[in-house]
């Protein structure tokens, strides 16, 4: 299968390692993946601060970077979330109609339910040794409804041990610039993740965004935890080749 990569700005600028896996991850699975270059943002950050026709001009580019007909796979779920939930009320709001058929034709997949649900998928040849614990991000519970996609695909990693997060529905205290304008209430957040993370005493946590990782790995590394944050496509890809 064609797969067209939405690398996503969050991961290009902060964690490209999570697009170099999701890469390695599908060709190993036997895929051929595309990077259209025009690619940039998806609107998530413009939409929900209020910057509508910023949002706008984003959806249009996107639509035009993918509307090639390729499935699009992003190692993202907040991403795909905007594209799958919010570009239609982008479309609306700037009452663009070509924008809205554009939107509508898009086949956008966060990579976990595109493993599962497309591919039929659990077992990807992973092999990892390290005890890992997984953090439900908000937009791949609430939005995306991933459930546990993520969690299949990990138990099926060769040698994870994979222990359950206590109070894992729990957001993280990230939320985009939620973070920025409510420090005090998002610190303390972050905090309660990280207390239900260490009691897990797991070497890594991993999610399905990076975005919700930098705010619980930036929180670990102030307190010396000695616990990873990993993206999911990162642990998928490991093999005793590397």
């Amino acid at each position: 299968m064609r797969v067209a990569l939405f690398a996503a700005c969050f991961n290009d600028a902060m964690f490209p390692g999570t697009a170099r896996a999701s890469v390695l991850l599908l060709e190993r699975l036997g895929h051929e993946v595309v990077f259209p270059s025009e690619q940039t943002c998806c609107g998530q950050m413009h939409w929900s601060t209020g910057y509508h026709r910023e949002a706008a001009d984003l959806a249009r580019g996107f639509a035009a970077a993918f509307g090639g007909g390729d499935v699009v796979v992003t190692p993202s779920a907040s991403c795909a979330a905007t594209v799958r939930h919010a570009y239609p009320r982008i479309a609306r709001a700037a009452g663009d109609q070509g924008l809205a058929r554009a939107a509508g034709e898009l086949a956008v997949y966060e990579l976990s339910e595109f493993l599962t649900d497309v591919l039929g998928v659990t077992d990807v040849g992973a092999v990892f040794p390290h005890r890992v614990t997984y953090h439900p991000t908000c937009h791949s519970l609430r939005a995306l409804e991933l459930g546990d996609r993520p969690l299949r695909l990990l138990r099926a990693v060769k040698g994870l041990d994979l222990v359950e997060l206590p109070a894992a529905g729990e957001c993280c205290g990230f939320g985009g610039a939620f973070a920025m304008k409510n420090a005090d209430v998002s610190v303390a957040m972050v905090a309660d993740k990280v207390a239900h993370i260490r009691a897990t005493s797991a070497d890594v946590v991993c999610a399905a965004d990076t975005s919700c990782l930098a705010q619980i790995g930036g929180a670990l590394s102030r307190l010396r935890a000695g616990v990873r944050v990993m993206h999911l496509a990162e642990i998928l890809a490991g093999s005793e080749a590397t």
